[in-house]
């Protein structure tokens, strides 16, 4: 019996259980985001259910009980107490009344994130995670649960990010629904380093206007001022709010949608992805006229920086590569808004693709094929959306002769490359001449002989996943 399963008696209910002990799923847990209404206007006359009993219903068994489901499933890395995912059931089949209880008096105090740094698309520049224990992830998901579905009418139809039965798809088809009606110019806003430059006290401030439990806020506030380790030390964290843990996004949202409602209340035509801001115009000037208010409103009112040096003013079906949009570029094709694969996606995907074909990697050819099936199924469901059958015809070629280079590289020995060429149908002589040949690597692979070898048939009885195939595949 799991841990929070284990507490029925004293907290009440029923629920389901696996087989093998974990917390079992029923209907309403297999919804990443559980009755959070998802398509709704701001309605003014609409009672918001914000009683201040909200920190009960945060620590009800059966929202906790979803909480850790949803944490255990999503996996991740421990946090600065070193407990993993795994261990978490253990820890709570001892210690979970007391954690409710601890939250219930206010005494709860999360501990700081682990600070994990990856590297941006700007050569050189990293981007700041910030990994929350496993126990601090799931008091914060059992946060989100409560507070999204009061929060997700107030949200703008115009916002995208990190919010339910919403993607980064429906951001673009509501570009191409605006664009299409008109001759477009965008305004595109870079809020610099939004995540963490947060002012805490103004989040604070727009949370308090509608969650009207103090205790929650106090614990929201925790949560932001809970602080980061660095190299074993903890430092203070006056301003942001940690990407990494459930309850960034969800915040980041609250916050923003002060922007959007002013922005609605202007008039503009918009769509935003999280912090990805597009203003949609319909001339230069009244795209430069919103840049000027717009970032004067980001500035002066939620204390946010804009970067000057990424916001632009252009066309959207320019040929500009500034013009970019969640990964997408644009152009206009008979009267309408079409998508394409922006430069800087194809040469992020070039770099990819030559990681997992690298010859000096050590990684075994199964390990390998897995890693491209990821790369390709991956890449491609995400720009879907885009036109591509050149892009991905040019790449599936490159990659094929990457492929065969790897296998020349994998059978090293004279013997060995002569054995497998004639098992590929390689004539004794010409398996013997190449064999013993002393040409570099990548001129082998582009040789007309190992092309016959290794053909396009014979990559994919081999079980390689090329892009232009899956992208039939998807596009069906």
């Amino acid at each position: 019996m799991s841990a929070i399963d284990g507490r029925q008696r004293k907290l009440g209910g029923q629920q389901g259980q696996t087989a093998d002990g974990h917390l079992g799923m029923v209907g309403a847990e297999l919804q990443e985001y559980p009755e959070a209404p998802t398509h709704m206007r701001i309605d003014p006359e609409r009672k918001l259910d914000t009683k201040p009993d909200l920190l009960e219903r945060i620590c009800d068994r059966n929202n906790m009980r979803q909480a850790y489901v949803k944490v255990a499933r999503n996996g991740g890395a421990g946090g600065v107490d070193g407990m993993s995912v795994k261990e978490l059931d253990t820890w709570l089949h001892d210690n979970y009344d007391q954690l409710v209880l601890r939250i219930l008096a206010g005494k709860y105090r999360p501990q700081p994130v682990r600070r994990v740094k990856i590297p941006k698309e700007e050569k050189g520049k990293l981007r700041l995670l910030g990994i929350p224990t496993v126990i601090d992830r799931m008091v914060q998901q059992a946060a989100v649960q409560v507070l999204t579905p009061i929060y997700e009418p107030m949200f703008s139809d115009a916002s995208f990010g990190f919010r339910p039965n919403r993607s980064a798809h429906d951001a673009l088809l509501r570009i191409k629904e605006l664009a299409d009606a008109r001759d477009v110019w965008i305004c595109s806003i870079d809020l610099e380093r939004f995540f963490d430059t947060v002012n805490q006290s103004k989040l604070i401030q727009v949370m308090s206007n509608v969650v009207k439990d103090g205790r929650v806020v106090s614990l929201m506030h925790r949560f932001l001022k809970a602080g980061v380790m660095v190299d074993g030390v903890v430092m203070p964290t006056d301003e942001g709010t940690p990407q990494g843990g459930p309850l960034s996004p969800l915040l980041a949202n609250v916050l923003l949608n002060e922007l959007d409602r002013e922005l609605e209340r202007r008039g503009h035509h918009f769509v935003r992805y999280a912090d990805d801001l597009i203003i949609l115009k319909r001339s230069r000037k009244a795209a430069e006229r919103a840049m000027g208010t717009v970032t004067k409103f980001i500035e002066g009112r939620l204390f946010l920086k804009v970067n000057r040096d990424k916001s632009y003013v252009a066309h959207i079906a320019s040929h500009d590569p500034e013009v970019k949009y969640l990964g997408y570029g644009f152009f206009r094709y008979s009267g309408e808004l079409h998508f394409r694969v922006h430069s800087k996606s194809a040469a992020k995907l070039k770099a990819k693709v030559k990681e997992v074909t690298s010859r000096s990697n050590g990684w075994s050819l199964d390990y390998r094929r897995k890693r491209l099936s990821w790369l390709v199924n991956g890449w491609v469901s995400y720009f879907r959306l885009a036109d591509m059958t050149k892009l991905l015809r040019s790449v599936d070629e490159w990659l094929r002769r990457r492929i065969r280079c790897v296998y020349w590289k994998c059978w090293k020995k004279i013997s060995t490359k002569y054995k497998a060429l004639m098992k590929l149908g390689v004539s004794r002589n010409l398996a013997w001449q190449w064999a013993n040949s002393r040409k570099a690597y990548w001129r082998i692979a582009g040789s007309a002989i190992l092309a016959r070898a290794l053909n396009n048939t014979k990559l994919d009885e081999l079980g390689w996943e090329f892009l232009y195939q899956r992208c039939l595949l998807v596009k069906c």
